[in-house]
């Protein structure tokens, strides 16, 4: 019997009303129920007094002292109390509001009773108390289930309702792990692990339930990762291209700077990719300013060589407009076309650009979101590049890529990505990575200070400034909000308007129109705007080399990522520069933020923390990643089960009785139900 095909209303107490509220948690089916696992459990092993952790909770067994007494407080409200004999040691018990108990609790009467534990007081605050010995029986040192509900669901019915479920569809639930896993792991059984998991007599049992589950979670998710990347690569329907490496050599001989080691490197895989009969499917990812995009201006060159168009999308006008820039200085040179399609073109000049992409007068596209619209059509699309690929959705990201018949896909980040979420988001993609930044970049200085000493940053920027250089002031906000207490952009661009008087001041952000956001930057990057004023719009691409002091205000509202792509905005000429993270800390996280940003400048190791801190759903965005929601595994604390399994699923494919063996029969009937459930990596 298959279990992902049997109605969750088969399940004995599940009507119609219940099913509604299931399916709001995504049950749907008996499968879907009996993996609904609790996210916590109420710990009701027993303790004795001196054991018991203060202010925590705690369970005890003892026998009543004497008659309970109870005091009332108006007409509904009391509190009982009772000394029960614990091992001993006299306990105080509180009841509040519970006086239906009193007439159960006899002098001399067994009792087990959990609550919070006042250990200088000898109190416990009970929330549950077993009276009877069939109670106590059942209760005494067990770990009780606690899940997600919703609507008319409680926790105790969904206890019940999940036993129910493993009464009547228990045996029916399949292994689908090979033997020699279970063997070489010594992993327990399916059926076992899934009870267990949620019914456990004691922490080991719980554990061990954990492991297997987790091991699981993660081999099966690898497993339809690399079959899919395999039966991609199979089909084989990407187009070789054939171009003159030489020349694609020479072009780089002449750029005005020289290429670094890593930068070779990831150029090698790239062109191996584009040369190869399968389309390539390639995550770029390097540290902000490791020069990413002269290797897409090399790839793009290369695919023009091989006689095809080439697209580069970007998620904003800004950085859009200034690779537009930077490529053409670095193609247009050989005789490339290169076209900007944003959405604050005119009517007609965004006609003309259309027409030319269509009839393949344009060789290379760089816009925004706009280039994925209907009325974008490429003469020959070969190579699709997305920059920062993590702003835009999968469905986004496919969108583009239909647009040729085929075409190899890079995508770009300059968002570090951990190891794990590396092989986990993107598993059915190569990754390269730039590992190495080029020769002279200068080291970033960083320091955080409270609010009180903004006067002296005040100074600092000012005295920077009078040597020449340039500095950004980085705000949450554009204006003034009544519902949150920090810094606007508005106001701190007319203070310091006054405060830095004759120098230039600045304002940019994002409500501003395209040709005033153009015509800020255009007078920053000329010098003519000593200091600029802005939201996160400068986060990504914006490249002003002579800028060195980067100040972020309220720095602990920005993540680790954000607030290391705005550091990478100086540092990129040949002065020494410096960031300042202006910020009064709330909350540990907070703290805790501005201590990794001040102790590295290691973009992956500012990723590994960021993964730490706000775990892996928030560190991209599930919806916008394709990122898997895990069920039981959690991709920081089980990193080390991730990479096994993938391992172990990549030795599954590749066993030559994968196809046939009654031992894979199991992962074969996985597969098959992934296809017919219509799920899909696209």
């Amino acid at each position: 019997m298959d279990l992902t095909a049997v109605p969750v209303t088969k399940v004995d107490g599940v009507g119609e009303k219940r099913a509604e509220d299931l399916a709001q948690l995504g049950i749907t089916t008996v499968a879907d129920l009996l993996e609904h696992y609790p996210y916590r459990y109420e710990d009701y092993r027993l303790v004795s007094p001196a054991e018991a952790v203060h202010e925590e909770k705690a369970t005890f067994r003892g026998r009543i002292q004497g008659s309970p007494s109870v005091r009332w407080y108006g007409k509904k409200k009391s509190r009982m109390s009772a000394r029960l004999d614990v091992d001993g040691v006299i306990v105080q018990v509180v009841w509040f509001n519970q006086t239906f108990l009193k007439n159960k609790l006899k002098p001399g009467q067994s009792l087990i009773v959990s609550g919070k534990w006042d250990a200088h007081r000898l109190q416990l605050t009970a929330d549950r108390t077993f009276v009877s010995e069939a109670e106590q029986q059942k209760q005494a040192g067990r770990l009780e289930p606690v899940y997600s509900v919703t609507g008319s669901l409680s926790v105790s019915w969904m206890r019940k309702t999940i036993y129910q479920a493993f009464v009547q569809y228990g045996r029916e639930i399949k292994e689908v792990l090979p033997e020699y896993l279970l063997q070489k792991y010594k992993l327990i059984e399916r059926p076992k692990a899934m009870y267990f998991l949620h019914f456990p007599k004691g922490r080991e049992e719980g554990r061990q339930a954990r492991r297997r589950m987790v091991y699981e979670e993660f081999f099966l998710y690898e497993l339809r990762l690399l079959k899919h990347r395999l039966e991609t690569k199979e089909k084989g329907k990407g187009t070789p291209k054939n171009f003159d490496r030489q020349k694609v050599n020479d072009f780089i001989d002449q750029l005005p700077f020289p290429l670094t080691g890593a930068q070779r490197r990831v150029v090698d895989e790239i062109l191996g990719d584009m040369e190869a009969a399968g389309q390539m499917n390639r995550l770029l990812q390097g540290d902000v300013g490791s020069g990413k995009t002269v290797v897409a201006a090399i790839a793009l060159y290369a695919n023009y060589l091989a006689g095809h168009q080439g697209a580069l999308m970007v998620p904003t006008e800004i950085l859009a407009e200034q690779h537009a820039r930077s490529i053409r200085q670095l193609l247009e040179p050989t005789g490339l076309q290169v076209a900007l399609v944003i959405g604050s073109l005119t009517a007609r000049e965004r006609r003309e650009a259309l027409g030319q992409v269509q009839m393949g007068l344009v060789d290379v596209v760089i816009g925004t979101h706009a280039l994925i619209q209907d009325g974008v059509v490429f003469h020959d699309l070969g190579l699709v590049i997305t920059d920062e690929q993590h702003r835009f959705g999968v469905k986004q990201r496919g969108m583009l890529r239909e647009k040729g018949r085929a075409p190899d896909v890079l995508h770009m980040t300059a968002t570090p990505i951990p190891r794990t979420m590396a092989i986990t988001a993107f598993g059915d993609m190569d990754v390269s990575t730039i590992d190495e930044l080029p020769a002279g970049r200068q080291p970033i200085e960083t320091h955080w200070v409270k609010t009180d000493l903004w006067p002296r940053v005040i100074r600092f920027i000012q005295k920077e400034c009078r040597k020449g250089r340039q500095a950004y002031v980085i705000c949450p906000l554009i204006e003034e909000s009544e519902k949150v207490d920090l810094q606007n952009a508005q106001d701190v661009f007319e203070e310091l308007t006054v405060e830095l008087a004759p120098l230039r001041v600045g304002l940019l952000h994002g409500k501003m129109s395209p040709t005033e956001k153009e015509e800020v930057m255009r007078l920053f990057a000329e010098n003519e705007v000593q200091i600029l004023v802005s939201t996160t719009v400068v986060e990504v691409g914006v490249n002003v080399p002579n800028a060195t002091v980067m100040v972020v205000y309220d720095a602990d509202r920005f993540g680790l990522a954000q607030l290391h792509q705005l550091r990478g905005r100086v540092g990129r000429g040949q002065h020494a520069s410096t960031c300042i993270l202006v910020a009064d800390p709330k909350s540990e996280t907070g703290i805790e933020r501005m201590r990794v940003m001040t102790e590295t400048t290691d973009g992956f190791e500012i990723a590994r923390r960021d993964l730490e801190l706000r775990g892996p759903g928030d560190f991209f965005g599930v919806k916008q990643s394709g990122m898997p929601d895990f069920k039981v595994g959690d991709l920081v604390e089980d990193y080390h089960v991730l990479e096994v399994a993938r391992a172990d699923a990549a030795e599954c494919l590749a066993s030559p009785g994968f196809l046939d063996h009654e031992s894979y029969a199991g992962l074969r009937r996985f597969l098959d139900s992934q296809i017919s459930n219509g799920s899909n990596l696209d």
